[in-house]
């Protein structure tokens, strides 16, 4: 059994450490921590050092005094607890964080081995042999069996932490080891010197690391809020203790771009209107541009007047500032905070609410989002199947007439989904969503297999017909394979490329402009025609169409009921189409819905004329319908 000479402990490092845990106690309590498991195995450790580092100092407080030699005994042995137990906690977290599976066998282990040392620690203390004299006079302290058991559990701890490295992202994992390695260190140069002043510190070390690898998530400093994660954890605490809150949530869509942040003035004025009004808030930045306040409705039962205070104080900035904004105000409902799913639900409504805008969320909103939440879901499945053939996604077509022969022999493809629980889904109800999930390009695949083997279906049955236009998401080009996925599906139908066009609107990106142009210019080799959409509604640069190799240029209808309701909107429109047509480019009229307006669109350089004066969208077999069959 090996001795530490009682003189040469000193408590000034227990001291540090019991300051340490003090410190890191009163973040924990002004900041905000996921409350998982794990954290609540972090917490037990902080204590655990606290209690270790104090017993530590008040037993060598005691075993000075010649009176307290039994209560320095018995306060020893609490001190090894202490510290065992921080092992014992720290197997159960490495366990828990990582999700080991088997983590069980790990626990049992420690708990076994705390067992057997505290058993041994308490034979010793109770024969009264935690200290003793030399022949000198020296008091010299015994190491007992606490040793054995510190250097079996740095065995245990690291044996499973070899087993977990793959579970974990390596440089936490180094971060870990380089800790224990440290500890051990330290550990070491003690034994030599024959003291145990930093016994504690060794164990401090590793829950440190803890805390700033795993566990710390700061305030943003100017804004005074957490992040998504935060939110996601603070929702799940109040659901778990049915708890009702109130969210308030502000998005300024000028801010959700890279690079832009909230000027400090406005970062503070949100602060100190959150805090200040309304007891015991809750802040979360959870993307940029948007940022969601949440307070429990039992600190606030007046909510109602202090969200009017939020209103009013944010109006008033308002006329300062000048940015577009969206609020939303709502209260906690089960069905939301069981799937933790508010992000998400304030996002779709921002989607069909107008700028500078609030909104009270009702019932029909939850409609609405669980809707979309199940198409959502319909469209992860089709993605992840990825069957051309696929029954859920419809092609609808609606016929283009052509102004120089009279003749339907065009059309635009448009996209519907039939499921399950809904029925027909329109595109507007489902677009964006493919678009912000990545899963678009699969849809337009499925479209342009449906639409080119219904092109070929109608030639083998003596039908004319030009071409069949399909729209593309500008996003979709990004994708490395794009044009191969196009062309494959184009020559496996057995239909030649002339017979389809793909629609694009024009994007005001300087990177996507040069992705379309040489996209484009690849299709364009093969015979595939291209349409301009929505001219007249965004950003259109002259330089940019010319740059581009579009065959047909789409005016919206939003172009027509300018030219009917004013006479100059009128002739610019007729002067643009005049100009395009000078320049070789079709004009295609969308949106024709009276006689009235298919005249004016005559006399507007029309080459092709669409809209409901000439059909609603309807199922792609229908458009023979309109063909026109070859004479035999």
């Amino acid at each position: 059994m090996s001795y530490i000479q009682f003189s040469k402990y000193s408590p000034a490092a227990d001291i540090v450490v019991a300051s340490v845990c003090l410190v890191m106690i009163v973040l924990v309590v002004f900041s905000y921590i996921s409350r998982t498991t794990s954290f609540r195995l972090f917490l037990s450790m902080v204590a655990l050092v606290l209690i270790a580092a104090l017993t530590d100092i008040a037993f060598y407080q005691c075993a000075s005094a010649e009176k307290h030699h039994l209560l320095a005994n018995w306060l020893r042995c609490a001190h090894h607890a202490a510290l065992l137990m921080i092992f014992v906690h720290y197997i159960a977290y490495i366990g828990e964080a990582t999700h080991y599976s088997k983590q069980r066998l790990f626990r049992l282990l420690a708990d076994l081995l705390f067992a057997a040392a505290l058993l041994a620690d308490v034979v010793v203390t109770a024969q009264g042999l935690t200290f003793y004299f030399d022949d000198t006079g020296i008091r010299f302290v015994r190491r007992g069996i606490f040793i054995y058991a510190y250097l079996g559990y740095l065995i245990l701890s690291m044996v499973l932490l070899l087993r977990v490295r793959k579970l974990l992202f390596h440089r936490i994992m180094l971060g870990f080891y380089g800790t224990i390695a440290v500890s051990v260190i330290v550990l070491v140069i003690q034994g030599i010197s024959s003291q145990s002043s930093f016994t504690v510190s060794t164990l401090m070390l590793p829950v440190i690391a803890m805390m700033y690898v795993l566990h710390s998530n700061p305030y943003d400093a100017l804004l005074g809020a957490n992040d998504d994660n935060a939110m996601q954890d603070y929702v799940k605490f109040c659901h778990d203790r049915h708890e009702d809150f109130v969210f308030v949530s502000l998005y300024m869509r000028e801010f959700g771009e890279e690079g832009k942040e909230m000027p400090r003035e406005m970062q503070a004025n949100i602060r100190q209107n959150a805090y200040q009004v309304v007891k015991n808030a809750k802040l979360f930045k959870v993307e940029r541009g948007h940022v969601i306040l949440i307070f429990r409705k039992k600190h606030n039962p007046d909510y109602e007047q202090r969200i009017q205070r939020i209103l009013d104080e944010f109006h008033e900035r308002y006329e300062q500032y000048k940015y577009d904004y969206k609020i939303v105000i709502g209260t906690s409902t089960e069905e939301i905070s069981s799937r933790n799913e508010y992000v998400d639900y304030i996002r779709s409504i921002h989607r069909t609410m107008p700028e500078c805008s609030d909104h009270r969320v009702d019932e029909e909103d939850l409609e609405t989002f669980n809707r979309s939440e199940y198409i959502l879901k319909e469209l992860a499945d089709i993605y992840r199947r990825n069957d051309l053939d696929d029954p859920r996604v419809l092609v609808y077509c609606q016929p283009v007439l052509d102004v120089k022969t009279e003749k339907y022999d065009t059309a635009e493809a448009l996209m519907r989904l039939d499921l399950p629980e809904t029925g027909i889904v329109d595109p507007d109800q489902f677009i964006h969503l493919a678009e912000e999930q990545g899963y678009i390009h699969v849809l337009t695949q499925i479209i342009l297999h449906k639409t080119c083997e219904a092109i070929r279906r109608f030639t083998d049955g003596g039908y004319e017909i030009k071409r069949i236009s399909v729209n593309v998401s500008v996003p979709e080009l990004k994708d490395e394979h794009f044009c191969s996925d196009i062309l494959d599906i184009i020559g496996r139908s057995g239909i030649r490329g002339d017979k389809i066009a793909i629609e694009l609107t024009e994007s005001q990106n300087e990177d996507d402009f040069l992705l379309m142009e040489r996209k484009l210019g690849e299709l364009k080799q093969q015979g595939i025609k291209f349409y301009l959409d929505d001219f007249g509604t965004g950003y259109s640069s002259m330089e940019r169409i010319m740059a581009l190799p579009f065959d047909i240029i789409k005016f919206d209808r939003s172009m027509l009921v300018a030219s009917e309701t004013e006479d100059r909107s009128r002739k610019m429109v007729e002067n643009l189409a005049n100009m395009f047509s000078n320049m070789n480019y079709s004009v295609l009229y969308e949106g024709v819905e009276q006689e009235a307006d298919e005249v004016m669109c005559r006399h507007m350089s029309a080459a092709y004329l669409q809209g409901f004066r000439y059909s609603k969208p309807a199922p792609i077999v229908d458009l023979k319908d309109y063909l026109s069959r070859q004479a035999v």
